[in-house]
């Protein structure tokens, strides 16, 4: 997503070749690791209660009831070792002999419950270490895999906590280096010269000959000493160093609809949060996947530093920051009873939407400096610290941020093309002053009711924050609801205290970078092209009748598509996650692959070829690749974090490695996401069409790049949100949109030939469900999100 723009510009975040040394690479891994192990014990008493997981604190009081009930027996479970510890306990005497047996019985219980837990965890461990069942084809399921499936759910225990399986994840492998450089020469040649791939794999020799080794050695020493050997690296030279602003750059966007229910929804969200309530993601029901990224969803700010950024993240937060016509406000979200009612919070937006006063001098496009470059606002910042504290502490502390919006947004049936356009535009850059782009997220409510969300990236990634969106829709249109008038449920509170006015005393220095800081937004925003079309002649449930997978049959389509509107093949940036290991993040898919491209050639010369079976052929092939290019780095054996992590070293170790340098230097061309439904549960899709979520999406990874994500709106559609730059006489988001219809069609027409040709019926006038010749079955409408009260 927006990380593939900024891992383009990593080099400009690395460290001076001042602070490069081994002895600063070796001080960088043992901080790696302190701060992994002062994460567990921040979170002692959760890990106490989730972390002890299959087991709980009740069996420990079994197993000490179960020994005393054996000793009431004049039976030894311990073979003396309760003897023996009884005999190291000071002996109190008289009535408190008797005690010191059952203390002697209760450390004895605690060993044993210790080591009997330890041994689950190990276990388990071992077990979800395993990744033969990615390997294997979709319905098939062999004796091994099936053998693993019974022992994990043997181990894996009932009702977890959302924290219960983080002891027992397994951590992120470290890739041979051979293994790595290989399928990174196979990733590029489609794309390189003969000339040009031949000086890249002599780079690659050189590397594996001369520094590969040393660089191995020091990954291997963090992997086995932090948490994971690449993902706080991640987090801090591809997002924290990163000087360039984080509007388009480095926020993504969610589109949806109300504000007094969706805020309420969020706080829910955060309470059952808090309370472990939330099940851990599990893959086929079994497998979990890491959790940690949660915990910072609420209560964060990235804050600027002169240098690199730091996430600032409090334990609770019991307001929100709400910005409105320029007018900052800080509104409390608790009362002496607990949560406020969705209809208190609706009266306190109602009241800062009837309050005429005007927003200071200045003060109206103070957010702007939160979208300028990192070490513009950082000096800024310094400067509000001075004059206003307060002001500033009541936006970085609150929960989130909350935008209302004076403009309408949404999808209008009158003209929808354009209006999910603007929608889209509006949620991922705005006016460039009316978002705070530090918070981990904005909620941006518009004057018509709908909703979007901006989200920095720092933190997460997109899966977590689209859970969270999720559960928020689902509670704001099925469980809140409105009242017949249009409002919230519930009772207005009048002897609530109004919402507190925040006041900025901005000084002349904050002015000129402010203004500076808005004519970049303000370009910035200008030069943002957005474009989001629904396709609905088919979706998944078309993709899953030709027994194919859905994010791989979107992908190479997208290769054929990016091809008609460039006309060569381009790197190609797919995120995947790599939450099956702990502490993981993302891997990148690198799609454009010998396979995909050979389909794309036999689709764009098809008088070359021998007809649509070889094309068919060629695009299962196409496929089948991509499938095991996801898997593979799904199981922590892709490229790119390996490549980067290497990267890293060398450059703290002063060590030049021209071949990783080539491979920094790369552009990515088309970066690509497929946005997921997690909880396809929490919504009827057939009868409630206009309540599922249109997705999001992200800015362009160049200056002459496209960002593509698509969401699967249930079985019959697929929406694509496109993103390029005006400037680019390259680019143009609309034109690429039509290339992905068509080439979506033409391949959807390829296998709608070949099953004719397998009934051995029908002429050239056949039409079916994938044919360009005779249109799919249309789905009526277009997905988007329902009218909604105004607050």
């Amino acid at each position: 997503m927006a990380e593939a723009h900024q891992a383009v510009g990593l080099g400009a975040a690395l460290p001076s070749g001042a602070e490069a040394a081994p002895g600063a690479l070796l001080q960088d891994i043992y901080l790696s690791g302190l701060r992994s192990w002062k994460r567990h014990l921040a979170r002692f008493w959760n890990d106490f209660l989730s972390g002890v997981f299959p087991a709980s604190p009740l069996s420990w009081l079994f197993l000490f009831s179960a020994i005393q009930f054996a000793w009431y027996l004049q039976l030894d479970p311990s073979l003396g070792l309760t003897e023996k510890i009884k005999e190291l306990l000071p002996d109190w005497g008289g009535p408190h002999h008797r005690l010191r047996g059952v203390l002697a019985a209760a450390l004895f219980a605690s060993c044993l419950w210790g080591a009997l837990i330890f041994t689950l965890h190990v276990a388990l461990r071992l077990l979800l270490s395993y990744h033969g069942w990615l390997l294997e084809p979709p319905g098939a399921m062999s004796s091994p895999t099936k053998t693993w499936l019974a022992l994990v759910r043997i181990f894996s225990g009932r009702h977890p906590m959302l924290f219960s399986y983080q002891r027992s994840l397994p951590r992120q492998p470290v890739p041979s280096a051979q293994d790595t450089v290989r399928k990174y020469l196979e990733s590029v040649r489609p794309v390189l010269s003969d000339e040009d791939f031949a000086w890249t794999a002599g780079l690659a020799q050189e590397f594996l000959r001369l520094q590969a080794a040393l660089l191995q050695w020091y990954l291997r020493l963090k992997s086995w000493w932090a948490s994971n050997y690449v993902s706080d690296w991640w987090e801090e030279f591809v997002y924290l160093r990163s000087r360039n602003p984080l509007m388009v750059n480095s926020n993504y966007y969610m589109m949806a609809a109300r504000a007094g229910n969706a805020v309420h929804a969020l706080l829910l969200y955060r309470q059952r949060l808090e309370r472990q309530e939330i099940l851990p993601t599990l893959l086929m029901g079994m497998r979990p996947l890491c959790s940690a990224q949660y915990e910072k969803i609420f209560n964060t700010t990235r804050v600027p530093g002169a240098r690199k950024d730091h996430l600032r993240h409090l334990p609770d937060s019991r307001h929100v920051a709400v910005l409105h016509r320029g007018r900052f406000f800080r509104v409390a979200t608790h009362g002496p009873g607990g949560l406020l009612p969705p209809r208190a919070l609706e009266q306190q937006f109602q009241r800062i939407l009837d309050d005429p006063a005007p927003a200071c001098a200045h003060e109206e496009h103070l957010a702007a400096l939160t979208a300028a470059p990192r070490d513009v606002w950082a000096q800024a910042r310094r400067a509000l610290q001075g004059c206003a504290p307060e002001a500033l502490e009541a936006v970085e502390g609150a929960a989130f941020f909350v935008s209302l919006d004076p403009e309408p947004a949404g999808l209008a049936r009158e003209d929808p093309a354009a209006s999910l356009d603007a929608y889209a535009h509006a949620l991922l850059a705005g006016r460039g002053h009316d978002r705070w782009y530090d918070k981990s997220f904005t909620l941006i409510v518009f004057s018509n009711g709908k909703l979007g969300l901006s989200v920095e990236h720092s933190w997460a990634d997109c899966p977590v924050s689209g859970h969270m969106w999720e559960f928020t829709l689902a509670t704001e249109c099925f469980q809140l609801g409105y009242s017949v008038d249009g409002h919230c449920k519930g009772h207005p509170e009048p002897a609530l205290p109004r919402p507190q006015r925040l006041h900025w005393d901005l000084p002349d220095k904050v002015h000129r970078s402010l203004s500076l800081a808005l004519r970049g937004a303000q370009a910035l925003s200008a030069d943002t092209d957005c474009h989001v079309f629904p396709f609905s002649r088919f979706g998944k449930g078309f993709i899953r009748r030709c027994r194919l997978s859905s994010d791989s049959f979107v992908q190479v389509a997208l290769q054929l598509a990016l091809f008609r509107d460039r006309g060569r093949f381009c790197l190609t940036y797919e995120s995947a996650m790599t939450r099956l290991f702990l502490e993981g993040r993302t891997e990148t898919v690198r799609s454009c692959t010998r396979e995909a491209c050979d389909f794309v050639r036999a689709m764009e010369a098809r008088e070359a070829t021998a007809g649509d079976s070889q094309r068919l052929s060629l695009f299962r092939l196409a496929v089948d690749k991509h499938q095991a290019l996801l898997k593979a780095a799904m199981s922590g054996q892709g490229v790119d974090r390996h490549l980067f992590a290497l990267f890293i070293v060398s450059q703290l170790l002063r060590l030049p490695a021209p071949f990783l340098d080539q491979v920094h230097s790369e552009q990515w061309q088309l970066a690509t996401s497929q946005i997921p439904v997690q909880q396809a549960h929490l919504f009827d899709v057939h009868n409630y069409p206009d309540y599922v979520s249109s997705g999001g999406g992200f800015g362009p990874v160049n200056d002459h790049g496209y960002g593509v994500s698509y969401i699967f709106m249930g079985d019959g559609a697929i929406t694509f949100h496109i993103s390029s730059k005006k400037s680019s006489t390259k680019t143009d988001s609309h034109r690429l949109g039509q290339h992905i219809e068509d080439a979506l069609l033409d391949v959807a027409s390829l296998f709608q030939e070949g099953q004719r040709l397998k009934r051995g019926r029908g002429g050239p006038g056949d039409e079916g469900a994938g044919s360009r010749r005779g249109p799919l079955p249309c789905r009526q409408g277009l997905p988007g999100t329902p009218a909604a009260p105004q607050l």
